[in-house]
């Protein structure tokens, strides 16, 4: 089943504009999308295969901190972490 992930995670800073560009393009091959510019948390919305909720966001999360680290940008704690099925999506 695909799943929607949001993630967002804390920084010590403020993030610029470049910076969550290249988070952009790091979180494309997952079909992503990045944002943060101008704020101190900096997050992505990543779509995943995965059999449950619990997985989808485990393995976005993974994706995530990849993403992170090629983007370089600074590592910090995840403050938020949702997933929405395609099939939970379509009935809203």
């Amino acid at each position: 089943m695909r799943w929607s992930v949001g993630i967002e995670a804390q920084s010590d800073r403020v993030l610029s504009r470049e910076e969550v560009v290249e988070l952009a393009d790091a979180v494309a091959a997952c079909d992503g999308i990045a944002t943060g510019i101008g704020t101190s948390r900096y997050g992505a919305q990543l779509i995943v295969e995965a059999a449950s909720r619990e997985a989808a966001i485990e393995q976005a999360t993974r994706e995530f901190a990849a993403a992170v680290a090629i983007a370089g940008l600074p590592t910090g704690p995840v403050v938020r972490a949702e997933a929405i099925s395609e099939d939970e999506d379509a009935a809203l």
